[in-house]
């Protein structure tokens, strides 16, 4: 059999059972970092390393025994899947810096959420509050330019993740499964979707079902690849919660929407925000003052209030987009997007961007009729 690649090991190590991401980091240590020589090994060589005993020794060293690569290559091919590997440009950046991060990830689609990606989680059995919420969020953030990531799931998640499609963004589902395992089954289309126009990741092998074990797992991967994660509806003792708790210990930004104060989804959001362990959010401008960011630009929101919304201060900060957007709305004038878009020749997702940002910026205002005006 030709050598192994590092890409191949590293799909071994990470599909055999009974070894995770800590114990796989503690025989790459012990090989210089070399996965192919830690399955080149003998069980002796293995059982002298700290914390791998008979049980691992034996599962590496008879990896075969456990793990079939031609087939699994094979079946990945076939669905137009990919592995990545920490040393790959797709490779979600911020995963490399929790402590326990997937020595890989299988991959539907592209990922390019670099360090502008924002979490959305919550209740499977979430309210139509929730879910408008999640949506118009998941939205907003997405028209600038922000990656929507989120578990797949009933309720919160489906929510977020269509809020994002619908606006032209980017998402990504992270799954507690194989991503050959459509789970639940019923969102299909929903996952074709999103690896046509984001990205399906998932660090367990092909095959690999949903259980109590692989759940949290994905949550760490949700919390560790976003630059922040927002709770929408959650119990005190649901699963959002360990995503929160994930987030907070990566050092990550957690921000959570407040909800019915007698409503049971609502508990560990408040529990959250009273405890300070997550920002209160009402909106996408919450996000965005607390990152001192607006599309694109950073931006410096201790100024002090301008003079005048069309003065040059105001549009200063502004790209080149908004900046036309905005001038073929001054003078009284209004417009609904499509027309923006005619007379710019800019596509749809770019016009709705710039608008969101001019909106927040509060210098242009979204009339009844759907037409925007500048103030």
């Amino acid at each position: 059999m030709e050598a192994l690649s590092q890409r191949q090991a590293l799909m071994i190590l990470n599909a055999l059972p009974n070894i995770g991401p800590i114990t796989t980091r503690r025989l790459l240590a012990a090989f210089d970092g070399d996965p192919a020589r830690a399955l080149a090994a003998s069980e002796i060589q293995l059982k002298k390393i700290q914390g791998i005993g008979p049980v691992i020794a034996e599962t590496v060293a008879h990896w075969r025994n456990h793990f079939d690569l031609e087939k699994e290559e094979t079946s990945l091919a076939k669905i137009g899947g990919t592995f990545l590997i920490a040393e790959d440009p797709h490779y979600p950046s911020l995963l490399r810096d929790i402590h326990d991060p997937p020595v890989g990830l299988y991959c539907l689609g592209e990922y390019l959420g670099e360090d502008k990606a924002v979490s959305l989680v919550g209740s499977r059995r979430a309210t139509l509050y929730g879910i408008a919420v999640a949506k118009k969020l998941a939205g907003d953030l997405a028209r600038l330019g922000f990656w929507i990531v989120s578990g797949g799931a009933r309720g919160i998640d489906l929510a977020a993740h269509e809020g994002a499609l619908e606006s032209g963004g980017k998402t990504a589902v992270v799954l507690g499964c194989g991503i050959d395992i459509i789970y639940p089954p019923e969102h299909l289309d929903l996952f074709r979707r999103i690896a046509g126009q984001g990205a399906v990741l998932s660090e367990f092998p092909l095959g690999r079902g949903a259980d109590r074990q692989t759940f949290p797992m994905r949550n760490r991967l949700i919390a560790g690849m976003s630059r922040a994660t927002v709770v929408i509806e959650s119990d005190v003792n649901g699963g959002s919660m360990i995503t929160a708790r994930q987030a907070i210990d990566d050092g990550r930004e957690v921000f959570a929407v407040p909800g019915r104060i007698d409503q049971a989804s609502s508990r560990g959001c408040h529990k959250l925000i009273r405890e300070g362990e997550a920002k209160l959010l009402t909106g996408v401008e919450d996000i965005l003052e607390e990152w001192k960011f607006t599309g694109q630009l950073e931006i410096k929101m201790d100024q002090p209030p301008l003079a005048s919304p069309a003065s040059a201060e105001a549009l200063a900060g502004l790209g080149e987009d908004a900046k036309n957007i905005f001038a073929l709305l001054t003078g009284g004038k209004t417009a609904f997007p499509d027309e923006l878009a005619t007379q710019t020749d800019l596509p749809s997702a770019r016009i709705s961007a710039s608008l969101l940002l001019l909106e927040l910026k509060r210098l242009v205002v979204k009339r009844a009729d759907g037409r925007f005006e500048a103030r």
